[in-house]
């Protein structure tokens, strides 16, 4: 039997790395276009999430790990019927409330650092599935870096944006918070089970399931170091409005 709680002494570590990027632990102070630049930035990357859970959906044979991600999924059209806005939608109308007009949105395109760090994401759960332990290392990535981290950013994000999207006390964002909220990591690797809530503690509940099949956590840790670093070189890009805060 692994030691879950030394595994979570080393992703607890690798997350507060991602808090500390230097773009998220000064987000408070980036000037309004800079700020504005990073969600028009990051957006591009939100729309790939969807792809990249289809991606690893395909490629995953596990039942009970494909029935964990395809709820997740659903969850981003919340009505098959077309009268609920999308995820996507209410990320937009965050951007708008946040002062970012539909003619910024319109003329917005990735950068080139913002394309290869999709790419690459792809690219990683692309070579997840062609492994032995293929449903370990794309429920590893989906929880990592599709949520746990998201959760992370977001929750620095929110230090920038509570004072705009709160209004008389009511949290007026149906994106960011509510993401920050329910991809949360909130209970250890040890203690998680399918009763937990969140996104991350649904995955990590059959990922540690999996995990007592494996003879070694490196794949685990690999896999979780790799999503780190794709999270913080799409951060890097903005590394020069950080550098212009200290000028």
């Amino acid at each position: 039997m692994h030691d879950l709680h030394a595994l979570d002494g080393f992703e607890d570590a690798l997350i507060e790395r991602f808090r500390a990027h230097p773009v998220l632990a000064n987000v408070t102070g980036l000037p309004e276009d800079d700020f504005a630049a990073l969600l028009l930035q990051r957006r591009f990357v939100s729309l790939a999430f969807t792809p990249c859970y289809d991606l690893a959906i395909d490629l995953l044979r596990d039942e009970a790990g494909l029935r964990i991600a395809r709820g997740i999924l659903r969850e981003e059209y919340p009505d098959g019927h077309g009268h609920t806005p999308s995820h996507r939608e209410d990320m937009t109308r965050d951007m708008r409330l946040l002062g970012i007009s539909r003619s910024a949105l319109v003329a917005s395109r990735p950068t080139a650092d913002t394309q290869e760090v999709v790419r690459d994401t792809l690219e990683l759960i692309a070579d997840a599935g062609g492994h032995a332990d293929a449903d370990l290392r794309l429920l590893t990535i989906l929880r990592f870096w599709g949520e746990v981290l998201v959760s992370v950013e977001y929750g620095r994000l929110w230090e920038r944006m509570a004072p705009l999207l709160t209004e008389e006390g009511r949290n007026r964002s149906r994106f960011y918070f509510p993401h920050h909220v329910h991809d949360a990591k909130t209970h250890s690797l040890a203690t998680v089970s399918l009763l937990s809530g969140s996104h991350s503690d649904r995955l990590a509940a059959r990922v540690t399931e999996l995990l007592a099949q494996e003879e070694s956590t490196e794949r685990f840790r690999e896999l979780e170091e790799r999503a780190l670093h794709l999270k913080a070189r799409f951060y890097d890009q903005f590394l020069p409005a950080v550098n212009r805060l200290a000028a």
